[in-house]
């Protein structure tokens, strides 16, 4: 593990080399609690070419020399399905006005050195760069805080958010259908919404 990490904003074409990778990546770490997701890389490729395709969208890449050790992604809000976008209008943000942050994913080792925090401003930088976003959102899901799969040392991140500026939308709660670990098939999952203004 090298100690230089290269931190790069992808776009467009640019992405697509990498999605193999962001793919495994999202696979690996969202089977962590409290995503619990049982995905394939079919799967995954599929959902993530809309990174490709949306013209405003990024992905910011964590790179270990050739490696990519963790990925972020964002893109306007505007282009999410409705139960993600009905929400934070109910809330009271304006649609177009708001850029989301989709996940970051990021392999343990690499943890707790800053990388997180870059995530963030650079997906920040990125909505600002266009001149008309004024804020940010995303959502975690949300589990019962005695579900007895809840790891002992599980530490939320909600202070880490915080930190980062962001405030729970209140009432603002989406849902994202997931195959979970032990599931069947694909049943919906209640996420809270957090946003700042950028």
């Amino acid at each position: 593990m090298g100690s230089e990490i290269r931190i790069e904003r992808l776009t467009g074409e640019a992405i697509r080399r990498h999605l193999p990778a962001i793919a495994r990546l999202r696979i690996l770490v969202f089977r962590e609690w409290p995503y619990l997701y049982d995905g394939d890389e079919d799967y995954e490729r599929r959902y993530l070419e809309r990174y490709v395709t949306e013209p405003r969208a990024v992905v910011v890449g964590a790179f270990d020399g050739d490696e990519l050790v963790g990925a972020s992604t964002a893109l306007p809000l505007s282009a999410e399905p409705p139960e993600l976008t009905e929400p934070v209008a109910r809330a009271g943000l304006p649609v177009d006005k708001t850029f989301y942050f989709g996940e970051s994913v990021l392999l343990r080792p690499y943890r707790g050195r800053g990388i997180g925090v870059r995530f963030f401003l650079e997906r920040e930088d990125h909505a600002r760069s266009f001149g008309e976003y004024e804020y940010a959102c995303f959502c975690g899901v949300i589990r019962d805080p005695n579900d007895p799969r809840k790891p002992a040392d599980y530490v939320p991140l909600d202070a880490f958010w915080r930190k980062r500026g962001y405030t729970m939308l209140e009432g603002a709660v989406g849902t994202i259908p997931w195959k979970e670990i032990g599931e069947a098939e694909e049943t919906p999952k209640r996420l809270q919404f957090w946003y700042k203004k950028l």
